[in-house]
């Protein structure tokens, strides 16, 4: 029993990893689909490099800081219990390599290749092990001192924190750092207007993204026994209270549409597995709200390009999930209990701050190094991938 039981989680927890595996292709064809059509190869390029990079660098380095567990065991080690332990580093490699895939969205069409490589390795390898072992390794004594001063440790079921505020808030220095893409912001006041180039690579996008988040929620539950259909049906829940209020709110404009589902489902992250669907259905739809208004007032007001509005997107919906698991996780509001908001609020401003000052260092250190900012030429060129350029005719000119 035990062995078909090690089984059956390795099962599990596997086919989680390559559910969210398949989110990378759901974040390189929502990438894709926002771009202008000359940097839609350099997106989908740059996501599965990103991943490539990020396996290296969580299995040697990462791992090890979020959970004191390396791997420099033989082989018949580490199939041990049918390579469970193998199976769990692979299902959390998918969610670190989430952040570059997150920041790239942020700082598409105007930032150069080779720099962005170096951070993921940096992000993936030390920050982002830091915060996830902070929170869900139970290690650098941060829950300790959270239990000290709140009462309470800090819920967040599948990374609406870890993973989405944090990706989110180190996007923002990036994009700040870069500054928005030429022409974006005329001197005259106005604003250049640069449209999605394929609503319908968008769409497949985010179709992907919300098909695998399932596999994000609901296997982060990580062995079978624990496996709750309230975190499925919650998870569908805030999809859909996503989807309507950014459709409503945006005035039926198919990006709001299409990334509302995913604002719901950054939110309910956290507090999946203790609310009610109902709380969860809130959750979404506040997500959805938080999304439309700060994308707007991001773009339009403060004249911030982040090209697919990741910091509203992951930095706000994610610590508003955080928020939201103290709130409707509580018995009062249909939530399972269990949960202190002064924990989920210290916890979600201590990420929020990690994130915001890590991306500052990092970017501002690569920038004065490196420089992260293509040239204007290969800006209005779309060689985003520093590659050669491949002239297959004068009338056509192809970027690999």
């Amino acid at each position: 029993m035990d062995s078909f039981k090690q089984g059956a989680d390795t099962l599990f927890i596997m086919l989680g990893a390559v559910m969210v595996l398949a989110m990378h292709a759901g974040f390189a064809f929502l990438e894709l689909g926002t771009v202008r059509g000359k940097n839609q190869v350099n997106a989908l390029v740059k996501i599965l490099v990103d991943f490539c990079v990020s396996t290296i660098a969580y299995f040697f380095v990462g791992y090890t800081v979020a959970y004191g567990v390396d791997f420099y065991v033989d082989a018949h080690t580490l199939a041990e219990a049918n390579g469970y332990a193998l199976m769990k580093f692979f299902f959390l490699l998918t969610f670190a390599a989430a952040i570059p895939a997150i920041i790239s969205g942020g700082i598409a069409e105007r930032a150069r290749f080779n720099p962005q490589l170096i951070a993921t390795a940096v992000i993936v390898g030390v920050l982002y092990p830091l915060c996830e072992g902070a929170i869900w390794g139970d290690r650098f004594g941060f829950e300790v001192w959270l239990q000290q001063v709140t009462g309470g440790t800090m819920h967040d079921f599948a990374g609406s924190v870890v993973v989405h505020a944090f990706g989110g808030w180190l996007a923002l220095p990036a994009v700040l750092i870069l500054g928005a893409r030429r022409n974006r912001y005329r001197k005259d006041g106005a604003m250049s207007a640069h449209p999605p180039s394929s609503i319908p690579f968008l769409a497949l996008g985010s179709w992907i993204l919300a098909v695998g988040w399932f596999g994000f929620n609901v296997m982060s539950a990580q062995t079978i026994d624990k496996i709750s259909g309230l975190v499925a049906v919650n998870s569908l829940m805030a999809l859909v209270g996503g989807t309507l209020v950014a459709l409503l709110m945006g005035k039926n404009d198919p990006g709001f549409a299409y990334n509302g589902p995913l604002a719901g489902l950054v939110a309910v992250c956290a507090g999946s597995d203790i609310m009610h669907p109902a709380g969860a259905l809130a959750v979404g739809a506040i997500a959805g709200a938080i999304f439309v208004l700060m994308f707007t007032l991001v773009q339009n007001k403060w004249k911030i390009d982040d090209v697919l509005g990741v910091w509203p997107l992951h930095g706000l919906c994610g610590a508003w999930g955080g928020i939201a698991a103290g709130l409707f996780g509580q018995p009062w509001l249909g939530g399972a209990g269990g949960v202190n908001l002064g924990a989920q609020v210290l916890g979600t401003l201590f990420v929020v701050a990690f994130a915001l000052v890590s991306g500052f260092v990092v970017y501002g250190t690569l920038n004065r190094l490196m420089g992260l900012r293509l040239s204007q030429e290969e800006e209005f060129d779309g060689a985003d991938l520093s590659v050669h350029r491949i002239k297959a005719s004068p009338e056509q000119e192809v970027s690999w």
